[in-house]
Formats: C-alpha cells, structure tokens, sequence
C-alpha cells in the first residue's frame, strides 16, 4: 500500500489533512502525481507547480512543501505540504 499525506498549514497550524491510498500497480512517480491531484481536487485547488527546490526536497526526503509561488491561483494557506507515509516494499 501507498499513501500520501497531504496537509495545509496557516500561521503554523495544520487547517486541514488528507490521506490519500494507493494499492495500484502503478510507478511510484505515477503514485505520487495521482494521490497529489487527488488531494488538490478535495481541498478545491489547482495543482501546484514541482518548482526545482520541491524536486530536490521530495527526492531526499519524500516529503516538500508547496508554497504560494507554487501555485497560479491565490491560496488560502501559508504552505501545502505533501509526506509519503507508506510505501510498498521494493
């Protein structure tokens, strides 16, 4: 099982969570984009933008956070963070 966990944070406070599962067969890449887009059409947002340093932080640490100038749109949170809290054995 995969799964995804994708929280808002307003002034340091968590304003809402999701966890999104994935049992498919899928890549890992695929996974992460489908739980991510998920999760953005629950909380009514547009996907954000993988910027450079998002990239970076997911790959070293399967976790980033999505920040204003991530999204086209006006957000109303200061972050969106995305955590890989499970993931298949390889």
């Amino acid at each position: 099982m995969f799964r995804l966990w994708v929280r808002e944070f307003k002034d340091t406070r968590m304003i809402k969570d999701v966890v999104i599962e994935d049992d498919s067969s899928d890549t890992r890449t695929h996974k992460i984009f489908n739980a991510l887009e998920k999760a953005c059409h629950k909380f009514d947002l547009a996907l954000p933008i993988w910027l450079e340093k998002n990239i970076d932080d997911f790959k070293r640490t399967s976790k980033c956070r999505f920040r204003s100038e991530s999204f086209i749109e006006e957000v109303p949170f200061d972050y969106l963070e995305i955590q890989v809290i499970e993931e298949d054995p390889s």
